[in-house]
């Protein structure tokens, strides 16, 4: 009888654990997300000129754009620069999160400039019957010249 009830309370233990991972694990993502939101608002205040032009607004998507420059290894104007920020940015939000999405919209047209960045993802689902449950996080952010 000991026997039956030590085995159940480590089943129990084992069961409590793998929600914990789970929710441990969602939470990363939720995390990233934050930081990969802050990232791209740094790139713009960094590249203020293309960010008020509006050359980091993208379209709802999961591809990842390629730059025509690595500005790492070669001078770059600042439209250039931009566009090797958002490639390097995709590439980070699409290898971190599982099944991203992102939208980089620009609202209001500058100086000041607003931006609002939506990332979007699929986390694991909660039960064995769905494929995963949605989750988004919105940022939004001025840039002045």
């Amino acid at each position: 009888m000991t026997l039956v009830i030590v085995a159940v309370a480590l089943l129990g233990t084992a069961g409590l654990q793998l929600y914990a991972m789970k929710l441990n694990k969602s939470g990363q993502f939720r995390t990233q997300a934050v930081f990969a939101a802050s990232d791209l608002f740094e790139r713009m205040e960094a590249n203020k000129s293309a960010a008020i032009a509006g050359n980091y607004a993208v379209t709802l998507t999961s591809v990842v754009s390629l730059a025509a420059t690595d500005c790492a290894a070669a001078a770059c104007n600042s439209t250039a620069l931009a566009a090797d920020d958002m490639s390097k940015w995709e590439t980070t939000v699409a290898a971190m999160l599982p099944q991203a999405t992102w939208n980089v919209t620009q609202t209001a047209v500058g100086p000041p400039s607003d931006y609002t960045i939506v990332i979007n993802w699929i986390d694991r689902s909660s039960d064995k019957t769905s494929h995963g449950e949605s989750f988004a996080y919105t940022a939004t952010r001025s840039v002045n010249n």
